[in-house]
């Protein structure tokens, strides 16, 4: 079931244009088959910044002890660190940044998502680990930051004043 759906969120995050995932790691949590998913994502418009999102993935067992067959938790933690020389594309300046990342936590409505946001002022990048739903949605989250101020950066557009 999992397959399936990365497989069908894979295919939505490659016609969007957003970066895709690279499983990294896998720890399994107790015997019926849950596990902590570990996955690397480059920043499409950042090179040399890497985040590595940490999720829960429901085994089988668990869908049919407890029911919600089609949906993992919210609960999601990020780390997003200088893994090279950076270089920054055109970004989205906005208060609200942009979308960097998604992937289907559930097999239509819910997804997790990772926004990259500019602190100007504190000239840091900040990305956000969350769940959008259609309803209901969720508190959880996670965030990190990339300090940009003394780094050697060069800006595609030139730097933002």
């Amino acid at each position: 079931m999992r397959k399936l759906i990365g497989l069908i969120a894979a295919c939505l995050v490659l016609s969007a244009g957003a970066a895709v995932a690279d499983e990294v790691g896998k720890v399994g949590v107790d015997w019926v088959g849950n596990d902590i998913m570990i996955d690397a994502i480059k920043d499409p418009k950042v090179d040399g910044v890497t985040c590595h999102v940490a999720y829960f993935d429901r085994s089988i067992i668990d869908r049919l002890h407890k029911g919600n067959w089609f949906e993992d938790p919210s609960d999601s933690s990020i780390s997003c660190r200088q893994t090279g020389p950076i270089t920054i594309g055109d970004i989205d300046m906005s208060e609200a940044g942009e979308e960097v990342f998604k992937q289907g936590l559930s097999l239509i409505w819910k997804k997790q998502v990772v926004n990259r946001i500019y602190d100007r002022k504190n000239e840091t990048l900040i990305y956000l680990s969350h769940s959008r739903q259609v309803q209901n949605g969720s508190a959880k989250m996670s965030v990190t930051t990339v300090p940009l101020y003394g780094q050697n950066v060069v800006w595609t557009k030139g730097k933002p004043q």
